[in-house]
């Protein structure tokens, strides 16, 4: 006499419709409820091969109550449990825009864990073709590769999360195809627009230190523009990278951690540049800025400092002025 199968343990028997269908376990609930996933298929040969498929997919899941979430659903999950506290200021509006206008327009109704790698790469090629908000005069409603890749960057890391936790059975952004992105060839000055593109600078005396910093040293926009004096070391020629501002488009300034977790560091400048920035704290007391967009009812650019000081970090913020 043959052993009978645990209590669902799995099932396969023959609708009245005429269909098979058929259920594996994938995973439990809380109370310790098993969580089915059903296949359906018009002979029971079709059936028994769409079986052994999902039990590989399924085998070491063991997903959970949250795998019944939309995507949508789980993007909005995630980005109130993981991205408001991991996430960059500029990076997490962006993931907003990403999700809002790119993914739940056309995925965002469907359950998490039947997402296929199929549907990442449809959902891409259609992005690719038609994913543009607004029509655009040159390129059309077509999206740039660069944008959908950056779209997949987003998608991959929320759905890794959600491997993790048992809400996927896999990532189904591994393994998609991606465009490459096209980059526009860059135009190579010669020896006389180069000279003049430097006379400019000079002449400039907002963006002259800003240029040659950011030249000299390969530091980021951000980390440039939260350098304090206090660390940079003249003695032994070092300069510390503590901290990284954020420009947005209205408001304050916003000064954080550095863009990666290696982004805090000491770099060694070299000999030939140390008394260009020993010089330069002649102009310690003086206010350096960046100019910004002029805000509705504003008179010119107003502007921002570049060189902070202790006491603007500690309020977050800084003063704006007029450039005459």
């Amino acid at each position: 006499m043959s052993k009978r199968r645990p209590s669902g343990d799995g099932m396969v028997r023959k609708r009245e419709d005429g269909r098979w269908e058929g259920r594996i376990v994938v995973g439990h609930k809380e109370n310790g409820e098993p969580i089915f996933r059903y296949v359906l298929a018009k002979t029971q040969k079709e059936l028994l091969a769409k079986l052994h498929r999902d039990m590989d997919i399924y085998q070491d899941a063991q997903l959970t109550e949250d795998s019944r979430m939309t995507l949508g659903e789980y993007l909005d999950h995630w980005m109130e449990e993981y991205g408001s506290v991991t996430l960059r200021p500029n990076t997490l509006r962006s993931y907003e825009q990403y999700i809002r206008c790119y993914v739940k327009p056309y995925l965002g109704g469907k359950i998490v864990s039947r997402i296929t790698r199929l549907d990442m790469q449809k959902l891409y090629r259609k992005l690719k073709k038609e994913g543009r908000v607004h029509d655009h005069p040159e390129y059309g409603y077509e999206l740039s590769d660069t944008m959908v890749l950056r779209i997949h960057a987003m998608l991959h890391r929320c759905l890794k999360d959600a491997e993790r936790d048992h809400i996927v059975p896999y990532n189904p952004t591994d393994g998609v195809k991606l465009p490459k992105s096209n980059y526009k060839p860059k135009q190579v000055l010669d020896r006389e627009q180069m000279d003049a593109f430097l006379a400019a600078v000079d002449r400039n005396e907002i963006w002259r230190d800003f240029f040659y910093t950011e030249l000299t040293t390969g530091l980021r926009r951000g980390e440039i523009c939260g350098l304090m004096w206090k660390d940079f070391d003249e003695h032994a020629g070092t300069l510390k990278i503590n901290r990284s501002v954020n420009v947005p488009q209205r408001g304050e300034l916003e000064i954080g951690e550095t863009k990666t977790a290696q982004g805090r560091r000491t770099i060694r400048l070299p000999p030939q540049h140390r008394p260009a920035i020993e010089g330069a704290e002649e102009t310690r007391g003086q206010s350096v800025d960046l100019p910004r967009a002029a805000l509705p009812g504003e008179t010119g650019a107003a502007q921002r400092r570049l060189l902070l000081d202790e006491g603007t970090a500690e309020r977050g913020g800084t003063t704006s002025h007029q450039v005459p």
